[in-house]
């Protein structure tokens, strides 16, 4: 029955994986980390990425600028563009590594010690992908909640809120730890051997042969 279920449970974890991975992309480029309403001029949105800062307005549409030096952002922004990088050239591997390792591909049949190690690489890849986008994500949810209750600043300051992007990023964190779940979980189930297989086939011919004599007149 494991061996049923296996190459199902491994396609599962790669296309969790998959989406998860392109998930993760989208988070990066995505401007919607952080959003600004104004209480002054309700027809604009401010909203805040790695890369860019966008206003929306509701006649205008949405005008974006890019963020004129590395240096000059926060400090979680600066990180977290090399963890979501770092995450998504990992999960880019991961989905390499496993894809090779599938018991579906009929490439490398002879060499199932080999296939099990690019199944189990790609699954730890694929949750250090998942770990590497929580935790920018998480941080910057963090430090907006702390601007937003910090007592220093006037009410009158507008606050920033959490945007779009963060949700994603944590759904696609979650869908990469998954996914690398499903696969190292199908290396860890029971394997059946050449000779218990043979051994089972045989009783069944055994079966067979038995209930044709007995159904005999």
């Amino acid at each position: 029955m494991a061996l049923v279920y296996q190459p199902v449970t491994q396609l599962s974890g790669i296309l969790v994986s998959l989406l998860g991975w392109v998930l993760s992309c989208l988070t990066t480029y995505l401007p919607q980390w952080k959003n600004l309403n104004l209480e002054l001029n309700e027809l604009e949105i401010w909203t805040m990425g790695l890369w860019q800062a966008c206003v929306v307005q509701e006649e205008g549409g949405m005008q974006c600028k890019d963020f004129d030096s590395f240096l000059a952002l926060p400090p979680e922004l600066r990180i977290s563009r090399i963890l979501m990088f770092f995450s998504n050239g990992s999960g880019l591997l991961g989905l390499l590594l496993s894809g090779f390792g599938l018991d579906c591909l009929k490439i490398g049949e002879r060499q199932q010690e080999q296939k099990k190690r690019l199944l189990l690489f790609g699954g730890m890849l694929f949750w250090i992908s998942g770990i590497t986008v929580i935790v920018p994500v998480s941080w910057v949810a963090h430090s907006t909640v702390q601007e937003f209750w910090d007592e220093n600043i006037p009410d009158i300051v507008p606050r920033w809120d959490f945007g779009e992007a963060l949700f994603i990023g944590w759904l696609a964190g979650f869908c990469l730890i998954l996914g690398g779940t499903l696969l190292n979980c199908t290396i860890c189930s029971t394997e059946v051997h050449p000779s218990s297989a043979h051994y089972a086939v045989a009783e069944q011919q055994d079966q067979c042969q038995y209930l044709e004599t007995e159904t005999r007149p």
